[in-house]
């Protein structure tokens, strides 16, 4: 994977709160109204609507400043606010803080069915997929944040795979842009995989966040900390308090709070072995730093784990989903519970060449995700129903 490191990265919560107050959840609704409203306006030079929502997305997660006349003038014009009010600086001292580079790794899955499934995969040109814990196919997909890959299996499951690298000067801006994006990530989601499978229940997809630290920017007494509270970001956060420059504010000051108190808690699994990496999952998100990268575990090997895990998910969570509805799960007898009691398998024994830092990720992983306890319902369940 890349190990490029992106510039500085500083959210504008102002834009973001801007165009949700105006009624317009996702940038694709905003980047039309901008675009209606230029035309409207006799702006020449208006851009496409394609072109303002990709720009929506750099100005709103702080990769560009706003500096263009005609997007000034644009986002003046749809919030009927002042330029002094849309782009000035949202946090003081920013720039002379220290930064830590990471690399996101978004995890949104999804259960479409064993036939949608099919569709999904023949519609995106899904390609048997190298290097998984069971078989799935995969294809690269466009999308406007970052790399993203589709991968799909037989059974049903769909899991987009997105990944975006960014610089930040506090965890509490990484949690500010988590809860702002996760949002967008699943109304995407949704709005691809709808196009192909129309029946699709929205009320499953979610986002799985899991950060490679590339660069700390904590003395060494602080990292560790500064991990766990990577792993469990919204706890600086109020849960129902709007996200703006005020919060954002509170936020850095319970980080500081809890890093000078060395934050930990239960809900937290470490991984990380002494001198070589610092690991921690929890059920919010994983978070790693390899400090010998040579001895460490890789990219590769957590984004395998994560897609095997997250992709069981969508999959048992759709059984139990159709359990409480007081249904016998709908699944074809090539994926009962003979299929997933290879996939518990999978998931539980040790390979014979695997490390043991490669078992305590999966332990942790597995664990922290509550995931075994639905797979052993939906194994009884499907072995009642005699499915598989």
């Amino acid at each position: 994977m890349s190990t490029e490191v992106s510039r500085q990265f500083k959210p504008n919560l102002v834009l973001v709160n801007r165009r949700k107050s105006a009624g317009w959840e996702s940038r694709k609704r905003a980047a039309r109204e901008l675009h209606r409203l230029g035309r409207q306006h006799g702006i020449r030079e208006t851009p496409a609507v394609e072109a303002i929502e990709k720009a929506m997305y750099r100005h709103e997660t702080g990769r560009v400043a706003v500096t263009d006349p005609i997007y000034r003038q644009l986002y003046c014009l749809a919030y009927g606010a002042k330029p002094h009010d849309l782009f000035g600086e949202l946090t003081s001292g920013a720039e002379d803080r220290p930064h830590f580079s990471v690399r996101s790794h978004k995890f949104v899955p999804a259960f479409v069915g064993a036939e949608g499934a099919a569709v999904l995969r023949d519609s995106a040109g899904c390609t048997p997929a190298a290097g998984q814990w069971y078989s799935c196919c995969s294809t690269p997909v466009e999308h406007p944040e970052g790399e993203c890959t589709l991968y799909v299996w037989p059974c049903g499951s769909a899991v987009f795979h997105l990944v975006e690298t960014l610089q930040l000067s506090t965890i509490a801006s990484l949690a500010a842009w988590r809860k702002v994006s996760y949002g967008d990530n699943i109304k995407w989601a949704a709005d691809y995989l709808s196009r192909v499978v129309p029946d699709l229940d929205q009320s499953g997809l979610y986002v799985l966040g899991t950060h490679w630290l590339i660069e700390p920017a904590w003395p060494p007494e602080l990292i560790e900390p500064a991990l766990r509270i990577m792993s469990t970001p919204s706890v600086l956060l109020h849960r129902d308090r709007p996200m703006d420059d005020e919060h954002l504010a509170h936020a850095e000051l319970v980080e500081q709070s809890l890093l000078s108190e060395a934050y930990d808690h239960g809900g937290i699994e470490s991984f990380g072995v002494r001198g070589i990496s610092s690991g921690y999952a929890s059920w919010s998100g994983v978070v790693y730093h390899p400090v010998a990268a040579e001895r460490s575990l890789t990219e590769t090997e957590l984004v395998a784990c994560e897609l095997a895990v997250q992709s069981m998910w969508a999959f048992t969570d759709a059984i139990t989903r159709q359990i409480e509805q007081g249904r016998d799960p709908d699944v074809p007898p090539e994926y009962g519970w003979r299929y997933l009691r290879g996939v518990r398998s999978r998931l539980t024994t040790s390979r014979p060449r695997e490390t043991g830092q490669h078992q305590a990720m999966r332990r942790a992983i597995l664990r922290t995700s509550d995931l075994l306890p639905a797979l052993e319902q939906a194994i009884e369940t499907l072995r009642d129903t005699d499915r598989g």
